[in-house]
């Protein structure tokens, strides 16, 4: 047995020194013709196992396929690893940093594998991103590619192979593990501890939670520190904490008995919000609009302040007030009570008189509504020109309130009078004194009529011409003469026509008064 297995392995160990010179020759042909000089981006990524990865198979970010694995060859340092060509196509990822990573996963079940790549790390925002891959200089292998090192790639063991394992009875496995083991792994444990890191990520990314942890021990015994004094005031009050807890199962014993109304409020949930976005949209445009009332109010914000802050002193105030009010009051209550008598009879008084208010406000009404006050106001104006009129000379007064007198007499020239004004004498004396000296027979006839005698009367008792001391009209009393105004046709004045009867006393008079 010793000696067949000492002849395999020459046999393995010179098969093994045939395939890495021919892999030497192909790297180095390779390096000449290809080299990366043509042109695109390709990133040379060294693996410690690149089992049935071959050229062709694609490169992935984060499921999208980049590119394809130009070619698988291994290395020339010792020990031996696989270096995998990486054809980057997509010119939005050809842009791979220092702190890049690629892993060979399982493409499909049977057997085939693809790459897996980050062009970088996540990182938080504001740190400076890391350089870019760097390119391997000439003269060296794989020239003009980008470098990914081995500590940037992982390469997973394949669970198939675990399961060629189990297909041999017990002892054969655990010899094989212990006989592969103890070979693989003599004198290699540096070597082994870094094979398992890479082979398994998320030992790797569990040594960086470690560091990351390491660098903030500080921060993490302070806070234990600060949970251990939030939690001394729960650990006081574990009772009332133990009784919510208790109480808090029964609420979720409550809620899983009404399991079924629960699951329709969630499925009505959907509609609602639905329902519910047109209101709230009508809220957003309300609050919109109640922006400068909101600003308003926040100008007038000081004031209202002020108003509260001197309200007390108000209040105060107003207490003193309502206090000598009272006092006020109480002294005025008597007085007021007293005053009931006269209160029943201003009431009488007002029931009294309501009849005459009624018949007053009906007049008063009946004057607005049917323009009496513009027509008393047309008598006065109208009364008033017709006792004052006008002629070529000025204004005359074309009434004359007569009480007694000789100096009364009418006449169109300056006439002295030096008579008094009134005279106690009989009407026969004045009658008898207007024949004999001043007083014209128009004048005495007027004045017998204003005395109650009628025309006749005073035409019978006062004979003769109707002349005055100044001159006489030729046309007064003369049967269809028409009469003129004092001042001439062309005065102004209104006159009177008389009829056929006018030589008599009435059309005098008339004539008179309208200033003929």
């Amino acid at each position: 047995m010793r000696k067949e297995s000492v002849g395999g392995s020459k046999l393995v160990a010179g098969i093994a020194g045939c395939l890495g010179a021919a892999a030497l020759a192909l790297v180095v042909l390779l390096a000449l013709s290809a080299g990366g000089s043509n042109g695109g981006y390709t990133v040379r990524a060294i693996f410690d196992d690149a089992g049935n990865v071959i050229s062709g198979e694609d490169v992935k970010i984060e499921g999208v396929k980049v590119g394809s694995v130009g070619s698988v060859t291994p290395t020339a340092t010792v020990p031996a690893r696989a270096a995998v060509v990486l054809k980057i196509e997509n010119p939005g990822y050809q842009d791979f940093l220092a702190d890049a990573s690629c892993t060979v996963r399982p493409q499909a079940l049977i057997g085939e594998k693809f790459v897996d790549c980050r062009p970088t790390q996540l990182r938080p925002e504001g740190t400076p991103a890391p350089p870019p891959l760097k390119k391997i200089p000439s003269g060296q292998e794989g020239a003009g590619e980008y470098l990914l090192p081995v500590n940037n790639t992982h390469s997973p063991v394949d669970i198939d192979l675990l399961g060629d394992i189990g297909r041999l009875p017990e002892r054969e496995r655990l010899t094989i593990i212990l006989n592969e083991l103890g070979t693989g792994l003599a004198g290699r444990g540096s070597d082994l501890r870094e094979v398992i890191k890479r082979a398994n990520p998320a030992l790797q990314e569990f040594d960086r939670v470690l560091a990351i942890l390491a660098s903030q021990r500080h921060v993490i015994a302070q806070l234990n520190t600060d949970s251990a004094k939030a939690l001394a005031p729960l650990a006081k009050e574990r009772a009332q904490f133990t009784n919510f807890l208790v109480q808090d199962k029964n609420v979720a014993e409550a809620t899983a008995a009404h399991r079924g109304a629960l699951a329709r409020n969630l499925q009505d949930f959907p509609p609602f919000l639905k329902e519910l976005g047109p209101y709230m949209e009508r809220v957003g445009h309300f609050a919109e609009e109640t922006i400068p009332v909101a600003r308003d109010l926040k100008a007038a914000a000081p004031g209202i302040d002020r108003t509260f802050t001197q309200l007390p002193g108000f209040a105060k105030s107003s207490t003193t007030y309502f206090e000598s009010l009272g006092k006020t009051a109480k002294q005025s209550g008597p007085a007021l009570v007293a005053e009931r008598p006269l209160l029943a009879e201003l009431t009488k008084l007002g029931a009294a008189g309501q009849p005459t208010a009624n018949n007053l406000s009906e007049l008063l009404s009946s004057l607005r509504d049917t323009g009496g006050l513009e027509r008393i106001m047309d008598f006065i104006f109208l009364g008033t020109g017709a006792s004052n009129g006008y002629d070529a000379l000025g204004h005359f007064l074309r009434a004359t309130v007569v009480a007694s007198g000789s100096c009364l007499n009418y006449d169109i020239g300056a006439v002295a009078c030096n008579r008094k004004l009134f005279s106690h004498s009989s009407a026969t004396a004045t009658a008898a004194s207007s024949k004999s000296s001043d007083i014209s027979v128009e004048m005495a006839r007027t004045l017998a009529v204003l005395k109650g005698a009628t025309p006749a009367q005073a035409i019978a008792q006062y004979p003769g011409p109707t002349t005055s001391s100044g001159a006489e009209p030729s046309n007064v009393g003369t049967a269809g003469s028409t009469s003129e105004p004092v001042g001439g046709t062309s005065a102004g004045t209104t006159y009177y026509t008389p009829s056929a009867e006018g030589s008599e006393a009435g059309g005098l008079l008339l004539n008179y008064l309208l200033g003929n």
